[in-house]
Parts: C-alpha cells; structure tokens; sequence
C-alpha cells in the first residue's frame, strides 16, 4: 500500500522518499527501482532475515560501508524494562559500529513515578541516593559516550533567584501547611472534579534545583566526566490516535534553559541540537558564550536540504569549524546510507561557497588544511570535545 501510494502513485520526490531510493540504489538495487519491482527488493531484504542474527549482523556492516561512517551512537534507556533485559545479567555483544548513549529523560525531566518504578524494580532504595547507584552501575555497564535526553517544546528552567534560591529543594510546604483545609482528605475521588484542570494546560516547568536533576543526574555526569545531550524542542503526541508517529510537531524551544544549565554547571559538557529552525541562530550564540557547549547536526525536520544549507551555513560563518556538521538521527539502520549522502551533497556545496570567500578574502588554503577542517566538522570536533574535561 506504500509503495503505491508514495512510490507509483505519486512521484517520489519527497526528501523522505528520495532517501528510500538513494538507500536502494546504494545498496545495489538500481535496476529494481528502475523497473518499479518492489516483490525482488524483498526478495533482497529477506535473504537477510531468513540468516538470523548472522544476517542481520552482515547487513549492518553493509549499511556502514556504504554509508562511510565509522560508528553511529545508540541511545540506551535504563528505566525501559523492554531494553534493560538485553544488558542483564550480561551486555550482549555488539559490533565496534556501535557506542552507547545512556538515555536519562525521567531525570530530566523530574518523572518520580518512572524513576521509583525502576529503583523498586532493580532492588534499589528509593532515594537520592539510590537513583545516583542506579546511574552509577548502569553506567558501568553500558560505558556510555555520554547521557542523553529529549526534552519537549516547553522545557523551561526557573531563573535562579540568587543564593536563597538554591538551597531550595522540593519537600514540605511550610506554608502551604498553614492554609485553611491544609489537613483536609483530599484522596476522595471528588478531588478530579475540583481541581483547576487550567493548570494541566501550562508548560512543564522542569526545576532545576530538582532532586533528579541536581542531585543525580548533574553530579553522576561531574562524577563520571560525561557529558549530557540534548535534542530539544519535540511536541510529543501531536496526534495520538498515530502513536509514537503522532510525535514531532515544531515548536519554539526556550534557549535560556541552556544558558542555565551551563552556567549552573560548568564543569559538565553539553551537546545540544534543537528542532526548531527558528532556534539555531540562538543555539550558535550561545557556543560562543560557553566553552562547555558544543552545538551538533540537523535534527529531525531539519534534516531536509534546503535546512541543513541554511543551518551549515550559518554554523561555518559564526563557529568556524567548531561545530559538528550532521549526526545520524536514524530510527531504522537503512536511514544511515541516505542520510549521509545527503547531508554530504548539501554540506559540500556550502563549504565550496565559503572556501571560495576566503580565498578571495587573500587566505592560501593545502589540501592537508581542508582535510584537517572536513574531519573536525564531520565528528572531529565532537571527539575533540568529548575529550576535553572541566572537572
């Protein structure tokens, strides 16, 4: 139904669709997408599939062949049962194609209920103190190039209000306790009823002297010298009759949180990409203002050429190369090849525009020199950056 619908119903001339054909034409199926014969590139794909794991291990080494990359970055989720019982009691094996990423959103994002669950499930106390060993040992036992988080369109921090400020941390009341009614049972089911539901509608306000955030996350990473990622400003469950499809509508995120948090803890480094086209000029200026901030790829729906060229080019003239160009962003493995070739394209042609300007600017440019900058914006200054350590 697909393949009809977008592929012989339709001119395929979606970026979308042009990478599921760049895909196939790469991986040796140009006469198959020639003649429109869908029912012999399954036939492709199965030979794979009736192999098994040795199949699947063969046809992840030829996607990264033919998509050039030496390593992609996985994002591992210790509070997803689902993922956790493929590292216990032992990590199962996997290629050097692949690092690990320990995904933290529950932190984040202060999620007691998702955090507790896992913490009882595991046979850890309930505390602080518990959650910062939860981290610890799965820490140990992925080795995590870094932690990770996805944070929605209306992540915000509070401003810091000074000393006072942060010694607050979430408890009791004091006084709240002292207001009428304060004692009164408000476990009966008429509580759903008389609650304000206006304050379902405000933004999530993520606090940053949260006990998750502050006292677990930030210090395992100062800790562990691992830096954080973020990808910020995904509007989750636009349509949720699509599930997880429904997720992505684009939104402008608050940049200031970023500020904040690596102001508030500069001895943590932070990767950060945003969703938003209408985020990446704030995104370059604060790279500038903070040397434990790196800003990296084209996230998402930003991942069309005409983005990626604006974006890139925008990077080169207020970063230089300290940058990372592209990263992966693949929900399936096929993406890589397409993405890749792709981003590649775009990025070369803005690169050419600008060498030229240098050139004429009276600059004299080697080889060895062009070679040096293309490494550092295609991971280069991503490995550089994660080799640096403010602690």
């Amino acid at each position: 139904i697909i393949w009809k619908a977008l592929f012989v119903e339709r001119t395929p001339i979606s970026e979308a669709c042009r990478g599921v054909l760049t895909t196939l034409v790469a991986l040796g199926l140009e006469q198959e997408v020639q003649s429109r014969n869908l029912n012999a590139m399954r036939k492709f794909f199965s030979n794979f599939r009736d192999e098994g794991v040795a199949g699947a291990e063969k046809y992840s080494s030829l996607v990264f062949q033919k998509s050039g990359i030496r390593y992609a970055v996985m994002t591992n989720i210790p509070f997803d049962p689902t993922e956790t019982q493929h590292w216990k009691p032992k990590p199962k094996d996997y290629s050097s194609n692949y690092r690990s990423a320990c995904r933290v959103d529950p932190l984040l994002a202060g999620d007691r209920k998702a955090v507790e669950n896992a913490l009882a499930a595991a046979g850890y106390d309930k505390t602080i103190e518990g959650a910062k060993q939860y981290l610890r040992d799965w820490c140990d036992i992925m080795k995590p190039e870094y932690m990770m988080a996805s944070t929605p369109h209306n992540f915000v921090l509070e401003e810091d209000k000074g000393p006072a400020a942060k010694k607050q941390k979430r408890g009791v009341n004091e006084e709240a306790m002292k207001q009428p009614f304060a004692f009164t049972d408000l476990t009966s089911n008429n509580c759903a009823t008389e609650c304000d539901g206006a304050e379902e509608g405000l933004a999530s306000i993520i606090d940053e002297h949260s006990d998750f955030l502050t006292d677990v996350l930030m210090k395992v990473c100062e800790e562990r010298d691992l830096p954080l990622a973020l990808k910020i400003g995904a509007h989750r469950n636009v349509n949720p009759s699509l599930l997880q499809a429904g997720d992505g509508m684009v939104a402008f995120a608050d940049a200031n949180m970023l500020a904040r948090l690596c102001t508030k803890f500069p001895q943590v480094r932070f990767l950060a990409t945003f969703l938003s086209r209408n985020n990446q000029h704030e995104a370059c200026v604060l790279a500038t203002k903070f040397r434990n901030l790196h800003i990296y790829g084209c996230w998402w729906y930003c991942n069309n050429p005409s983005i990626i060229e604006e974006i890139t080019r925008m990077r080169v003239e207020m970063l230089g190369t300290a940058f990372t160009a592209q990263h992966s962003d693949s929900r399936v493995i096929d993406q890589l090849i397409y993405k890749w070739a792709h981003s590649r394209a775009v990025i070369a042609n803005v690169l050419t525009k600008e060498y030229i300007k240098l050139l004429e600017s009276g600059w004299s440019l080697s080889r060895g020199e062009l070679r040096r900058d293309i490494n550092k914006l295609f991971g280069g200054s991503y490995e550089e950056f994660l080799a640096k350590s403010f602690t």
